[in-house]
C-alpha cells in the first residue's frame, strides 16, 4: 500500500502530484501575446513512490517534464514522467529501489551499477531533442513535442564522462552547447569533463581537469574563450555517505576558487589560472564575460550556506540571515600574476536567486537580469503550505546600466518559480519580449503560468494561464521557438 510520510517534503502543497496530463486551451486572464510561438518546458520533482528510507528531499524525486505549448493566444499543457532507467526499473518493481540522494550505498542490491538519474532539474532544447537534465549522470533526450522519453545521451559510449551538467550553455557565435560533467570518474572524484555539442547534436569536443576539491557544481559561465567555474565548498565524502550524512554539506573553513579554463581542444592542467577568495555560497550563475584581460562572473553570492538540507559540516545551526543571496561580479585579471581577485562588487541589496538574463546573449556582457526575490517585508501567508522550503515571493528584475530594479509581488499565499525569458523574435534587442513563469496558489493547491512584458514587470502579468492542477515545486526549464521544436 502506497503511503507517503507525513512530512513536510510529501505534505500541503509538496504532497506528490503523480499526474501525466494533457489540458487543450487553457482558461486566459489577459491576453496571451499573438506574437508568442512555441512551448516553455519546466521540471519538477515529483516521486513515483514513496522513499525506500522512509523520508527524502525534494531533490530526489523523479523528473516530471511540463509543456505549455503557446500559439495564437492560446496555451495548452502536456506533462509526462521522465522515464530514466530509475523509473522504469522501480516502476516494473511497484516500489523504490533506490535510496538517498545521491548515495548509491543506500540502494536495493538489484540496482546497482544502474544510472541513478531522476532527470528532475532541467528541461533544455537543443539539436531537435528536449535534455531532461540531472548533473550526476548522463542527460535523458525525450522527444519535444510528444514528451516520449528516449534514450541517454552517451554518443554511443563516445562520452568517457559518468556526468553531464544540467546547466549547458549555448555559445551564441558558434551555436554549440557547453557542458561540464563534475566526478566524471566517479562520485566523490575530483575529475571535471569539459565538453561541446554541435547544433546537429553531435559531441565535437570532451576535455578533462581536476578541480581544488570535489564539491557540487551545479552551474557554470562561459565566455567567448572560456569556461568559467566556480568552486564553493558545498563538499561531499564517501565518509559521510557510508555514515549516512546527506550527501553535501558545506564547510566554512575553505577557501573558494574560480577557474578560467581555456575552451580549446588538448585542454592541459597549466593552461588553467585559479584565483582565490574568502569563504562564502555561490550556486547559479547570471553571466560571464571578457573586458580585456578582465573576467566578469556575476552570481548571487551569500556568507553563509543556502541550502539547509546540505547542513554544516561542522555541525552549525542553519542561519538564514547569512543565507541571503544577493547579486555580486566577481572580477578577475589574466594579466595578474598571483591568484587573488581583481574585485568583488555588490551589485544590488535585493535578496534574490535562480537569475536569468536573455540567454541569446550568453558570455557577452548584458544590461538586464531578471530572478525570483525574497523580500521578507511582505506580508506571508502559507496556507496550503511551502512549494520549495524558501518563500520567493517577488518577481525581480535588474538593469545594470541605469541601476533601476523593478518589484512585482505574488500576494501573501503565492509564490514564484524561475522565470524565463522569451525573445519577442529571434533578432530582437535584448530584453525585447516576455517573462514566463508559474506562480504557487498555495492556498487553492494549483498553478498559475503567468506572462509578463520583459523590461516592464511592475504592472503585472499580461496574461495568467489557470492551471487546474498543482504543480509542485519545479527547478529549472527554458522555452523554444516553435520550428525549434519542429512543431509549427
Amino acid at each position: 500500500m502506497t503511503h507517503f510520510p507525513d512530512t513536510p517534503s510529501f505534505t500541503g502543497f509538496n504532497t506528490p502530484a503523480r499526474i501525466e496530463a494533457d489540458i487543450i486551451d487553457l482558461d486566459i486572464e489577459g491576453e496571451v501575446p499573438a506574437e508568442m510561438n512555441g512551448a516553455f518546458y519546466r521540471v519538477q520533482p515529483d516521486p513515483q513512490f514513496p522513499p525506500r528510507l522512509g523520508d527524502d528531499i525534494a531533490f530526489n524525486g523523479d523528473g516530471m517534464i511540463t509543456q505549455f505549448r503557446i500559439k495564437d493566444g492560446i496555451v495548452s499543457l502536456r506533462q509526462r514522467w521522465a522515464k530514466t532507467d530509475k523509473w522504469k526499473l522501480e516502476n516494473e518493481a511497484g516500489h523504490a529501489l533506490f535510496g538517498a540522494y545521491r548515495n548509491p550505498l543506500t540502494d536495493d542490491p538489484s540496482v546497482k551499477g544502474k544510472i541513478r538519474s531522476t532527470a528532475n532539474t532541467n528541461a533544455f532544447i537543443f539539436a531537435g531533442k528536449l535534455w531532461a537534465m540531472k548533473e550526476d549522470s548522463p542527460s535523458l533526450l525525450m522527444d519535444p513535442v510528444t514528451l516520449e522519453s528516449d534514450t541517454f545521451a552517451t554518443w554511443d559510449g563516445a562520452m568517457k564522462s559518468q556526468t553531464f551538467t544540467a546547466h549547458p550553455k549555448i555559445d551564441p557565435k558558434t551555436g554549440n552547447m557547453v557542458a561540464i560533467g563534475y566526478a566524471a570518474s566517479g562520485l566523490c572524484t575530483d575529475d571535471v569533463s569539459y565538453m561541446e555539442i554541435s547544433p546537429s547534436g553531435e559531441l565535437i569536443r570532451e576535455e578533462w581537469f581536476k578541480v581544488p576539491y570535489y564539491c557540487m557544481m551545479h552551474d557554470f559561465g562561459i565566455t567567448e574563450d572560456y569556461l568559467v567555474l566556480h568552486i564553493v565548498p558545498s563538499i561531499g565524502s564517501w565518509e559521510r555517505l557510508e555514515q549516512g550524512l546527506p550527501h553535501f554539506g558545506f564547510d566554512t573553513t575553505l577557501p573558494v576558487y574560480l577557474g578560467i579554463i581555456p575552451r580549446r581542444s588538448g585542454l592541459e592542467q597549466e593552461d588553467i589560472r585559479w584565483f582565490k577568495r574568502d569563504n562564502c555560497f555561490g550556486s547559479h550563475v547570471l553571466n560571464a564575460w571578457q573586458e580585456g584581460t578582465k573576467i566578469h562572473f556575476v552570481i548571487p553570492e551569500s556568507k553563509n550556506n543556502f541550502f539547509p538540507f546540505f547542513p554544516d559540516v561542522h555541525g552549525e545551526p542553519f542561519k538564514p540571515m547569512e543565507a541571503m543571496t544577493r547579486l555580486t561580479d566577481w572580477t578577475v585579471d589574466l594579466a595578474s600574476n598571483g591568484e587573488e581577485f581583481d574585485a568583488i562588487t555588490p551589485l544590488t541589496e535585493t535578496v534574490s536567486e535562480f537569475p536569468r538574463i536573455d540567454d541569446r546573449f550568453t558570455g557577452q556582457k548584458t544590461r538586464y537580469g531578471w530572478g525570483l526575490e525574497i523580500d521578507m517585508s511582505r506580508p506571508v501567508e502559507l496556507k496550503g503550505g511551502s512549494a520549495g522550503g524558501v518563500l520567493m515571493n517577488c518577481l525581480f528584475f535588474k538593469d545594470f546600466e541605469t541601476g533601476k530594479e523593478q518589484h512585482w509581488w505574488c500576494g501573501p499565499v503565492s509564490s514564484l518559480q524561475e522565470p524565463c525569458f522569451v525573445p519577442r523574435s529571434k533578432d530582437a534587442p535584448e530584453g525585447d519580449g516576455w517573462i514566463v513563469q508559474i506562480c504557487n496558489r498555495l492556498e487553492d493547491h494549483r498553478s498559475d503560468l503567468l506572462i509578463f512584458d520583459a523590461l516592464d514587470i511592475e504592472k503585472g502579468p499580461v496574461a495568467t494561464a489557470r492551471i487546474p492542477i498543482r504543480l509542485r515545486f519545479g527547478l529549472h526549464g527554458n522555452w523554444a521557438d516553435a520550428d525549434v521544436i519542429g512543431d509549427v
